[in-house]
């Protein structure tokens, strides 16, 4: 394989490591990988795992930093051509990319997990607008009535007929929460806002933490919703009887690991759950293994049904695309799967652009649309083209629907005609969200998986200071090239006002904020710090640091606080220290 990446800015590639030259070379070994190289060629950091925009920015912002200033950077802007550009679908359909589909076949309703504008979308089978939760398309985590409930980049639904309730997997919020038509509310059921790696569970309400769940299927008879979820590779289940939540199956290994037993099968990112007709089992998408499998729902064990490597557990690299009979299959990071009532499996192939068929009796599987090749295209269904397609869901009257992600679009397939045709649902009525702007004040619920939490002693008073006090270990000092800096965030958004907001902390780690209440209630503050700090001769280190701050109800006449958040910060002894070149 040949690749050629241009330093100078002058050009640019993508390179298409198909032969895993790379992957082996950097010394790779789970995905998401991230890894930034100097323009020496020499890796300078590698960062493993979803969820680390955040960190990426920082350790980027600090290259720039030391290589602009040896001025070995050419600074000229790359032109860019964003793919919203090239298709005018992205920028005249209502959705941003929708992810997942569920259906109320008695009121005649489809719900769209809308997951880029942040937002749960119902219309008819015919596409007609009937209302939308959440209507701001901004990220956050409020439960409330339909017009102040917020989500982020919500995923699987499903829908509770009986009671009229939908359950939505809140991904990047990690979090369950619950639609109530009856009453127009939503509700969180589990999580936090925060990404939990808790692989047992059991608790109720918000003090169980949950970690990217990805899909959700309802089981009537018990009334159990399961969850897929994918940040920890386990499928769990929420007691709607007395709120807990809690592990059903799968170690916590990534892998493609079948056994009889809850605690002998692995998962390797299942994105995709379905129950068969007879409630006894859920079908899996197993993403990241690439394969279709079958999860007992009295034992918790799991056998494979289609795709995935059956010698090797850990190998997660069998895929491609191939029709056939069980471990001859080859499929590519499935996303959606749905047992239709003709007990088949429908299957949405996300990364061959397909959606395919699989009969769980005799495991075979076969393509019903798409090409294999990204585009948009309708008509016959073998012809017709599809992009990524994520979720899928069957209507009552034998029309799969599809949510066709990259073309931010709903497709249908109707399974009755003989020669089934791909068409585009019209929604008519539906709008895109109606932005507010964003306040830096608002509190994000972002995960403070890899932030050293400390939490403090809050304060009544009325307005006062916080003082940041950051020290180094003995031999080491403050980067002078990459900047420590401080950002402060309140929830609610108008609860205070902070000057300043955000800044550096000072060559000797200190800062100074002034808080004044706008109101008497409680409230909650995050001081958000990102410490580099250098040994001489040697690389330097970053902290990634949060002081919660609550800020009790004001007692009148109180004196103004003067608050301290000290901390010392330490090398990390452990492998998944970053390293970043020497800024000193």
């Amino acid at each position: 394989m040949g690749f050629k990446v241009d330093l100078n800015g002058d050009n640019t590639s993508v390179v298409n490591d198909g032969d895993m030259y790379l992957w082996r070379n950097l010394g790779v070994n789970s995905w998401p990988t991230f890894a930034i190289v100097g323009p020496n060629g020499k890796l300078l950091a590698q960062i493993a795992g979803e969820g680390r925009r955040k960190d990426l920015d920082d350790l980027v912002e600090a290259a720039l930093l030391f290589y602009g200033k040896k001025k070995v950077l050419d600074n000229t802007p790359i032109p860019l051509s964003l793919e919203k550009d090239n298709d005018p679908r992205l920028l005249t359909s209502p959705l941003k990319f929708p992810a997942k589909l569920a259906v109320d076949a008695l009121n005649n309703r489809l719900f769209i997990s809308d997951s880029n504008h942040n937002r749960i979308v119902v219309t008819n089978l015919d596409g007609n607008f009937l209302v939308q939760i959440g209507s701001t398309g901004e990220e956050g985590f409020r439960d409330g009535n339909f017009d102040e409930a917020a989500f982020n980049r919500p995923q699987g639904l499903a829908y509770n007929a009986k009671k009229n309730l939908l359950y939505v997997a809140d991904t990047e919020n990690h979090a369950l929460r619950m639609i109530d038509f009856v009453n127009e509310t939503v509700q969180t059921l589990a999580g936090n806002g925060t990404k939990g790696s808790d692989y047992k569970g059991g608790g109720k309400g918000s003090s169980q933490l949950l970690n990217s769940p990805w899909d959700v299927c309802f089981e009537p008879v018990n009334e159990i919703v399961y969850i897929a979820m994918a940040g920890q590779h386990q499928i769990w289940e929420y007691d709607t009887s007395d709120g807990t939540t809690r592990a059903f199956s799968g170690d916590g290994y990534e892998r493609n690991l079948n056994g009889s037993s809850s605690t002998s099968t692995s998962f390797a990112q299942p994105s995709g759950i379905s129950l068969s007709p007879d409630l006894k089992e859920a079908f899996i998408a197993d993403s990241e293994s690439s394969s279709i499998r079958a999860l007992d729902l009295k034992t918790g064990g799991s056998r494979s049904l289609a795709g995935g490597d059956p010698v090797f557990s850990d190998n997660l690299f069998k895929f491609g695309d191939h029709d056939g009979i069980g471990f001859e299959v080859l499929l590519q990071h499935p996303l959606g799967v749905i047992c239709g009532k003709d007990g088949q499996i429908y299957i949405a192939d996300s990364y061959n652009h397909k959606i395919k068929k699989l009969n769980p009796a005799s495991r075979r599987v076969t393509t019903l649309a798409g090409t294999g090749k990204a585009g948009f295209k309708e008509g016959a269904a073998l012809a017709a083209q599809l992009s990524e397609p994520s979720g899928i869901v069957e209507a009552e009257n034998g029309r799969l629907f599809i949510a066709d992600t990259n073309n931010s679009v709903i497709r249908y397939l109707d399974l009755n005609t003989k020669e089934a045709e791909l068409l585009t649902l019209e929604l008519k009525g539906v709008q895109p969200p109606t932005l507010k702007s964003r306040s830096v004040k608002r509190l994000r619920r972002r995960s403070l998986a890899e932030a050293r939490v400390i939490i403090v002693d809050g304060s009544s008073s009325k307005e006062g200071n916080l003082f940041l006090k950051i020290s180094v270990p003995e031999g080491y000092h403050f980067s002078k090239e990459a900047r420590s800096k401080f950002s402060m965030e309140i929830e609610p958004e108008d609860a205070a006002v902070v000057e300043p907001m955000d800044g550096n902390l000072s060559p000797e780690g200190t800062a100074m904020l002034h808080f004044e209440r706008s109101s008497p209630l409680a409230s909650m503050g995050r001081v958000n710090c990102k410490v580099y700090y250098c040994k001489e001769d040697e690389v330097c280190l970053y902290q990634s640091l949060a002081f919660e701050v609550p800020f009790k109800e004001v007692i009148p006449e109180s004196t103004p606080a003067e608050i301290t958040l000290p901390y010392v910060v330490k090398p990390k002894t452990s492998t998944g220290s970053l390293q970043l070149p020497v800024v000193s």
